[in-house]
């Protein structure tokens, strides 16, 4: 089970469409609602997610995924919720995908430290210790950054090849027409 968690004032780019690629896929994934079951975006767009963060459990977890946008990736840091996922990810080596701002998150936990990663210009000086690539995407194993809303896809992708390797990424790219 992957967990997409949205926060009010997430970017809605940055999270629909890599749920969509990976629901596509055929990928176990559920969004997971901060504060609320139904999460507004940035720019106003109302998500009713699966669950809120209540009901999530560790039992299963195979990765978590936060978008960015603002105030949304303030209101995930300060969730204490996605915080304890966040280093049950990290201590489990499990999947962690972050883009725009969120990457920001990690950095303030350490986890980009000697990892390659990027971010949405602004945030570098949060990513601590870690090399900044400007790349759209960057994997440095299990942890998977992209830098804004634009490689939204990229990142999806990105994902979708980490869960179910690249034949499948290169199958539903084909079918997508990406």
């Amino acid at each position: 089970m992957i967990y997409l968690f949205l926060a009010q004032g997430f970017e809605e780019c940055e999270a629909l469409a890599p749920l969509d690629i990976l629901r596509r896929a055929g990928c176990d994934i559920k969004t997971v609602g901060v504060g609320s079951k139904t999460a507004v975006g940035s720019h106003n767009i109302p998500v009713v997610c699966d669950i809120t963060e209540d009901l999530a459990a560790t039992e299963n977890l195979t990765g978590i995924i936060l978008p960015g946008g603002m105030p949304g990736t303030l209101n995930l840091e300060k969730s204490d919720t996605v915080q304890r996922f966040i280093d049950y990810a990290a201590e489990n080596d499990l999947l962690i995908g972050a883009i725009c701002a969120a990457p920001s998150i990690l950095g303030h936990k350490g986890l980009l430290a000697g990892k390659k990663a990027t971010c949405f210009t602004g945030f570098e000086k949060d990513l601590a210790g870690a090399q900044v690539i400007n790349n759209p995407c960057v994997r440095d194993g299990n942890i998977i950054t992209a830098y804004g809303a634009g490689a939204a896809f990229p990142f999806g992708f990105a994902l979708l090849e980490a869960i179910k390797g690249s034949d499948k990424a290169n199958e539903l790219k084909k079918q997508m027409r990406y």
